[in-house]
């Protein structure tokens, strides 16, 4: 087969790039293939293009289903026949999808990993011809991965039910050790074909400002380099803060998070991939299976918790190979509070215990009962009966179902649903309908099929913004045409519930295995270790860090990081910061406030002053109230 005439006669492309080729002829040659690609390598070529080539369906398992939803309508663009499974659609949509795939009318079906154990997928799974399995993000199914999935490890047992059938690892981020668990976690016979790609970026600068003024710092940033970005916060609230302040100072801007409505998060998305609005602040929810290549910055203002994180978020500047800059703002508060992510993510195991026992007490479960029970949790409400922190309780009850006592779901598939229950015909003549509840109707029907025989799902906000009403009135309209029988709704229920996955056990005999707790824990404090050593160290070039960190070693400094750049302008020597830092200290000896201007008095260079004031600052030797310096008191 020409892979390069399926190339070029669905993407337009004259050739391959980087190890594409090289993945794609293993594949097809029946080989376990694992491809290690930096963000924006071109991942999806290389799996898509050997499913055109062979006979029956490609597998794909990915765990974002924003990126299933985007490739399947590319695809089905391009004449390629493709299917995805999600949450959000019916059990008769789900069967109509998989028996097409057993017909081979599709090529490529997109999976999340957890449906992977739905008992109708594994029925008909048995009946499909499959060409190869591709797991995409792979380091998810490794233990000593950044973003571990237990959900993951069932792929194993999906290629016990498909003997011979090939598997396509493939992943962004994966240190050698992340690398060695996929393949033996991914084959018993650890017989993969293994293809990196460089994860060097030359076009890509990456920048770390040491400063305690983030937004004064983010505005000279976006003031000083032109084009689309991204702005990353850990927080959903500090989203919305960021993009409001910065549309206050004439920077276009606007936010994204995971628990927007899914009509406003898709409108937001595109709004930003037009150019309509330059900014996008967001949270780590936003950006996978995102193509948009003139990103020109990628600015961080709170730390990631690991370097994969970091560099993959990173990546989506500059994917179209013109300069870009990804920049991290951090501070000696960062520090201190990825440390206290530590504490916060693996509390210790009595208060883990602890947890337990009151979530018996809660649902009023005795010892040896229990399993296979299913309640609606809601965490603010259990904290607040039992004197919790949220975040801390949150973590306790992740470790509990990875110890195998329960299941927690956090985000479950329960999107409003409605069902006509009355003929078209009937609809069509009703007459006591008021505009709202019309315009309502007129936007479901233009929206949703089969809408009179079966239940769907439906997006509210999607409605209100077709019917021009808000959320609320498409609420109560559903509501009123439910009571008046014309409809069937069932509304959206965000609220996470819990599964005894076994027996009640008294607390006392609680086990937390050493591989769910003591391991992952170590694991995630030198991750932790690993991104604050990236954020300090002035010394060796960014990039040589990041690669360092992925296994590459041998390769020089990339010359525009602001580590090289300082190198380049003549680093200030230890003496000349020391005698510097002195100066400052003696001026603010006098224990009064100083404005930054007397500094020039000092009779000292700029670039002495300049990086002294930065150390001493870091350091929180001293303080800045403004324009105004003084020495720390409480240090």
């Amino acid at each position: 087969m020409d892979f390069e005439l399926i190339l070029k006669k669905y993407w337009g492309y004259d050739g391959f790039r980087g190890i594409q080729r090289d993945i794609i002829e293993s594949i097809c040659q029946g080989n376990d293939t694992l491809g290690l690609m930096p963000t924006g390598g071109g991942k999806s070529i290389t799996f898509q293009v050997p499913a055109l080539s062979m006979e029956g369906t490609c597998l794909v398992i990915t765990p974002l289903i924003a990126l299933m939803k985007d490739q399947v309508q590319h695809l089905t663009a391009r004449g390629i026949k493709t299917a995805a499974i999600y949450s959000g659609m019916t059990r008769s949509e789900v069967i109509v999808t998989l028996e097409n795939c057993i017909f081979g009318n599709v090529k490529l079906l997109y999976i999340s990993p957890e449906r992977l154990t739905s008992e109708l997928f594994l029925k008909k799974l048995r009946h499909m011809n499959v060409s190869f399995i591709t797991v995409d993000e792979a380091h998810c199914i490794s233990q000593w991965g950044y973003d571990f999935r237990p959900s993951y490890l069932e792929i194993s047992k999906i290629r016990e039910l498909l003997p011979g059938k090939p598997v396509l690892a493939l992943t962004a981020t994966a240190t050698p050790q992340v690398v060695e668990d996929i393949c033996s976690r991914l084959s018993e016979k650890n017989s993969f074909h293994v293809f990196t790609m460089s994860f060097a970026r030359k076009n890509l600068a990456y920048i770390v400002r040491k400063t305690e003024d983030k937004h004064g710092q983010l505005l000279h940033i976006l003031s000083s380099v032109e084009g689309s970005a991204i702005v990353y916060t850990r927080s959903r609230k500090r989203t919305k803060e960021t993009a409001e302040w910065l549309n206050t100072k004439g920077i276009s801007a606007t936010f994204f998070h995971a628990g927007l409505d899914h009509a406003v998060k898709d409108d937001r998305q595109q709004r930003w991939q037009q150019d309509e609005v330059r900014v996008i602040c967001a949270t780590n929810a936003f950006g996978m299976g995102i193509d948009k290549p003139n990103v020109r910055l990628v600015i961080h203002i709170d730390c990631p918790d690991s370097i994969e994180a970091y560099f993959q978020e990173a990546g989506r500047a500059g994917r179209d190979g013109k300069k870009a800059y990804a920049v991290l703002l951090f501070n000696n508060g960062d520090k201190q509070k990825l440390h206290k992510r530590v504490q916060d993510t693996f509390p210790p195991k009595e208060y883990i215990r602890e947890v337990y026992e009151n979530l018996a007490y809660y649902y009023q479960i005795g010892a040896n009962s229990g399993m296979g029970h299913s309640f609606t949790f809601e965490i603010d409400k259990f904290c607040q009966t039992f004197h919790h922190f949220p975040v801390v309780a949150d973590s306790a009850l992740k470790i509990l179902m990875r110890s195998g006592y329960l299941y927690y779901e956090t985000e479950p598939d329960a999107r409003a649903r409605i069902r006509f229950l009355i003929g078209r015909e009937e609809l069509y003549r009703l007459k006591e309908v008021s505009p709202h509840e019309e315009a309502v109707i007129t936007s479901l029907l233009r929206n949703y099929g089969g809408l009179f025989t079966d239940y769907s799902y439906i997006d509210e906000g999607l409605l209100a913004l077709e019917a021009k009403l808000n959320r609320s009135q498409v609420y109560l309209c559903l509501k009123a045409l439910s009571q008046r029988q014309i409809l069937h709704f069932i509304p959206e229920r965000k609220t996470p519930f819990i599964t005894y996955t076994r027996n009640r056990a008294e607390t006392e005999y609680v086990i937390i295995p050493e591989e769910v707790y003591e391991q992952r824990l170590e694991q995630f404090k030198k991750r932790i270790d690993a991104m604050i050593n990236y954020a300090c160290n002035d010394k060796v070039c960014r990039q040589h860090q990041l690669l360092n960190y992925f296994g590459e070693t041998m390769w020089d400094d990339c010359g525009h990081c602001d580590v090289c750049i300082n190198h380049k302008d003549g680093m200030v020597s230890e003496d000349q910061l020391h005698l510097a830092a002195a100066s400052i200290l003696h001026l603010l000896s006098d224990l009064r406030k100083h404005h930054l201007s007397e500094l020039s008095t000092l009779k000292i260079p700029q670039r002495h002053l300049h990086d002294a004031l930065r150390e001493l600052l870091f350091e929180e030797t001293i303080a800045t109230d403004g324009s105004l310096l003084f020495l720390n008191n409480n240090k």
